[in-house]
């Protein structure tokens, strides 16, 4: 039995089927392609959701990592370590904040903000106890724990999952009017995708992230931006809320940060939020381990020279450009922010899950979401005429009904 077999048995007696993976089976990554059991090279353009903005293997994230493997890997949260403190100093530099609360996930970091939202609200606030509420948005994806999948608007995300916590008022993504109505003397922040990644890079209309933090100012709420999908140079800025000059009050970061090597995510705001926890009030065991800080460090000195963000301004554009001339019958509506896109594919057409199965048997990777769009999020390091050859074999991809 060669060893493709032997993962697909494994698969179905243990279920790893039920997450629905593409039908490629992956060993090895460099630069904007993988390789899979077979030998076979695809160009992957699922760098926003598996977290390689830099590539695969990128050589000073290896490099990075494998120096700090020869040091030490993990250590009690009893001790810090000589890579966590600079991990933190520099994060909170390239955030323009001074705290830093490193996690694993971008979960965690969702529900990290959420206690330090809630506590704020009731220590610094005056919010009556157990009254704290939080806006979310119509079409939010911040993650999978039972907490965030109760104010998500998806019922395959929500369904059987429940009872699910109270204390969250979900409103059209877009709409200021909305947003200021549901804002009451109990509210205690505003979660917000400033690009909304797992709906199909949906973004906001031209001045909304601003009118956000202008609601949020005059209610003296706290403004969260999920930035885990759209931050660190996804969307041509090191944060998409740069896009408007907004500032939040807390960054949630995660995939990118980690650099494809290891999980990494951070809540990043300033002291008179992050305050709230006192020792003992939160803490992850994993969280800011020397690795993921080591790693961690070189993503953010990679990010300071501003190379990476003009790499994707530029790319992106090059993108939109090839985009725009897919067959226009077939394809209802593209939206493209920096090197970050979707497409929507007309009705009466082949699913963004059947295009993403011919993707991939042509040699390139890509995401469906919500049935209908197709979303690309290649790799920063990727070149103009890889680009060209992917946006071929989607247009093959979706022609082929």
């Amino acid at each position: 039995m060669n060893r493709s077999s032997e993962l697909t048995e494994l698969e179905e007696r243990y279920g790893a089927h039920n997450y629905h993976p593409l039908p490629v089976v992956l060993t090895h990554g460099e630069g904007a392609w993988v390789t899979d059991t077979e030998g076979r090279r695809y160009l992957d353009w699922l760098s926003a959701y598996s977290a390689v903005n830099f590539g695969h293997r990128h050589p000073r994230l290896v490099e990075a990592a494998r120096a700090q493997l020869d040091r030490l890997t993990l250590a009690s949260r009893a001790f810090h370590t000589d890579q966590l403190g600079p991990f933190c100093a520099e994060l909170a530099a390239l955030c323009g904040m001074d705290a830093v609360l490193p996690m694993n996930t971008g979960a965690e970091a969702v529900e990290t903000a959420i206690k330090a939202a809630r506590k704020w609200g009731y220590t610094r606030k005056g919010v009556p106890a157990d009254r704290a509420r939080i806006v979310v948005f119509d079409g939010n994806f911040h993650g999978r724990t039972t907490t965030i999948v109760g104010f998500s608007g998806d019922e395959t995300a929500r369904a059987d999952f429940g009872p699910f916590a109270p204390g969250f008022d979900r409103v059209p993504y877009g709409d200021v009017d909305a947003l200021a109505a549901a804002v009451g003397p109990d509210t205690v922040a505003v979660l917000i995708e400033p690009v909304q990644g797992e709906a199909g890079v949906v973004v906001p209309p031209a001045g909304y992230l601003a009118a956000v933090r202008a609601v949020c100012d005059e209610h003296g709420v706290l403004m969260i931006a999920d930035e885990i999908q759209s931050g660190l140079a996804r969307t041509g800025h090191t944060f998409a809320c740069e896009r408007e000059q907004v500032r939040p009050d807390l960054y949630l970061l995660g995939k990118a940060l980690g650099g494809g090597i290891v999980p990494v995510s951070a809540v990043v705001c300033d002291r008179k939020v992050m305050d709230v926890f006192a020792p003992g009030t939160h803490g992850s065991t994993f969280g800011g381990n020397p690795l993921a800080a080591a790693v961690g460090r070189e993503v953010v000195a990679m990010l300071a020279t501003g190379e990476w963000q003009q790499r994707a301004r530029d790319l992106g554009k090059h993108l939109a450009k090839a985009l725009a001339g897919l067959n226009e019958s077939k394809v209802e509506a593209v939206r493209v922010c920096g090197l970050w896109a979707g497409v929507d594919l007309a009705p009466g057409g082949p699913t963004a899950r059947e295009v993403c199965e011919r993707m991939a048997r042509d040699g390139v990777l890509c995401k469906e979401t919500h049935h209908t769009t197709v979303r690309i999020a290649p790799p920063l390091v990727i070149e103009p005429a890889e680009i060209d050859h992917g946006i071929e074999v989607l247009a093959r991809a979706i022609d082929a009904a």
